[in-house]
């Protein structure tokens, strides 16, 4: 092989190598709502399963979506939880959670975004918007829960969620558990290899950035052991959250951290909204 060939035969293998990683990246590009969103239609189970009396939900998005949910009541003129969930199954697979805030003393609405469980429709991040801020409005306007009385509470992809509901309407306070700064800093730190991927992030969900508009009372819960979100980011979103604001170290991985962390977990949130006037009694 003489050296024209050599030459050639390497712009060939570059030629390929080049194609397979524009090929790559649109496949990444095209996929990134099936990595994101992993709903699951059917219910595994309701409240009742875990001895907990509830009302089955169905209520439209401004944009005609059906949606579904559950409301759980708590005593009488105490706080009701708006609980927005992560990114895969549904709302039934949080029952262990309804139960935990139950016994808290809280009143719960979960609601599934739309594509999750029984409500209609394909997740997005502008839909999932619209879902917990219509979520919200059938606490205040159909239910008649004062603003004042609303705990917004997200976890995990959620916690972007709350974050920018609360930073648009003014809940007693905000919790924002085991969530990234945004998913753009999540992706490059998941896909170190891959250039440009930031760019190639077709969703924001920046809870970093709605902290820095949210005026309530906000918790940030995060454990070092998270092996999903890195715990840096609960760090970061404390941080970037202003005014009153407490941060919740716990232990345990990122979907069972607040089970393994016992008391520090129900304490803690305990406390924090005692404090933040949303009528929850403080542990001793």
């Amino acid at each position: 092989m003489n050296g024209q060939d050599v030459v050639q035969a390497g712009l060939l293998v570059l030629a390929g190598a080049v194609v397979a990683a524009a090929a790559y990246l649109l496949a990444l590009y095209l996929r990134q709502a099936r990595l994101l969103y992993q709903p699951t239609a059917a219910l595994a189970a309701t409240p009742a399963d875990a001895g907990l009396v509830y009302e089955d939900v169905r209520f439209p998005a401004a944009d005609g979506t059906a949606l579904s949910g559950w409301y759980l009541p708590g005593p009488p003129g105490g706080p009701v939880l708006l609980f927005c969930h992560g990114n895969a199954g549904n709302i039934s697979h949080r029952l262990e959670s309804l139960v935990l805030f139950h016994r808290m003393g809280l009143g719960v609405f979960i609601f599934d975004y739309r594509g999750y469980g029984r409500s209609s429709g394909t997740p997005d991040e502008a839909g999932t918007h619209l879902d917990a801020l219509e979520a919200w409005r059938w606490l205040v306007e159909r239910r008649g829960i004062p603003p004042g009385r609303i705990v917004v509470f997200g976890r995990s992809l959620g916690g972007a969620v709350a974050a920018r509901l609360a930073a648009e309407v003014r809940p007693a306070a905000l919790v924002v558990e085991s969530a990234f700064t945004s998913l753009p800093d999540l992706a490059a730190e998941l896909f170190p290899h891959v250039p440009l991927v930031r760019r190639l992030c077709r969703f924001r969900y920046n809870t970093r950035e709605h902290l820095r508009r949210v005026r309530c009372p906000v918790l940030v819960v995060h454990s070092p052991e998270d092996e999903i979100v890195p715990f840096h980011h609960g760090e970061a979103n404390f941080e970037a959250a202003t005014g009153d604001k407490a941060f919740l170290r716990i232990t345990g991985g990122h979907n069972d951290g607040f089970l393994r962390s016992g008391a520090t977990y129900t304490a803690g949130l305990a406390r924090f909204l005692h404090r933040a006037g949303a009528g929850v009694r403080e542990a001793p």
